[in-house]
């Protein structure tokens, strides 16, 4: 990790921890346990409250006309689910549990008035907003630029370093998503996920402790990194 990137990492943790805390401080709170399965809201669901992960994981969905689900984003500890319905005070989206976690939520209008006596918390939603904006597009510009081995390290890469900024083991990390789930993400195949992750693993990227293959060994400081710009540039090279 580099030393922009390093600082990058620090900021953001420091950011999740004082959310958290003001949150906390100033905002009614519901807090609750939800485990893998629950539905947080869906497409149509009146808006009125913000969420925040306290712990846990989510998926976001979003549904097409003939049926298929198309996943766009997954929340970490410390990410603001519910901010697709500010605009129309309508879901447009499906939150999903993916494990048991604790899921802070709070009237909208709450955090506003909270806001006007504390300042900083403005900011801080204005800069989960900002954080959530450049996820989407580096995931936009990873799908449109590097190959599907290195779409998949890349992905692998964005998990670890979810679980660094959060103070959480990223060494051996535990894929919540299945395989046809990380290529519905990715714009790839359940095929060419497989084959991505037979070739992490061939290279000694990463290791698979056991036969279920959710729980995933990162092999070696930086060797996501290393693969990713490795095959992007075998790529360049052949064209």
């Amino acid at each position: 990790m580099s030393a922009i990137e390093r600082n990058q990492s620090t900021d953001a943790a420091r950011q999740i921890a004082e959310t958290l805390h003001l949150l906390q401080a100033h905002v009614a709170l519901q807090r609750r346990i939800v485990h893998a399965g629950h539905r947080l809201f869906q497409p149509g669901d009146t808006f009125a409250r913000l969420h925040v992960l306290n712990s846990g994981l989510f998926k976001v969905t979003n549904g097409s006309n003939d049926g298929r689900e198309q996943v766009v984003a997954v929340k970490f500890k410390g990410d603001w689910l519910g901010f697709d319905a500010i605009a129309l005070g309508r879901h447009s989206c499906e939150a999903v549990a993916l494990d048991t976690g604790e899921l802070w939520s709070f009237r909208y209008d709450d955090l506003l008035d909270a806001g006007a006596r504390q300042p900083k918390l403005i900011s801080l939603l204005h800069a989960a907003m900002s954080r959530e904006l450049g996820r989407d597009r580096d995931t936009m510009l990873a799908m449109a630029t590097l190959p599907a081995d290195a779409r998949v390290a890349d992905f692998l890469r964005y998990w670890t370093d979810m679980l660094a900024e959060r103070g959480l083991r990223n060494d051996c990390i535990t894929l919540h998503l299945t395989r046809a789930e990380i290529g519905n993400y990715l714009g790839m195949t359940l095929e060419s996920v497989s084959r991505a992750f037979s070739r992490l693993a061939r290279e000694s990227v990463i290791r698979f402790p056991e036969k279920g293959r959710r729980d995933i060994e990162i092999l070696g400081n930086g060797a996501l990194r290393k693969f990713i710009n490795h095959h992007t540039a075998s790529v360049a090279m052949a064209h």
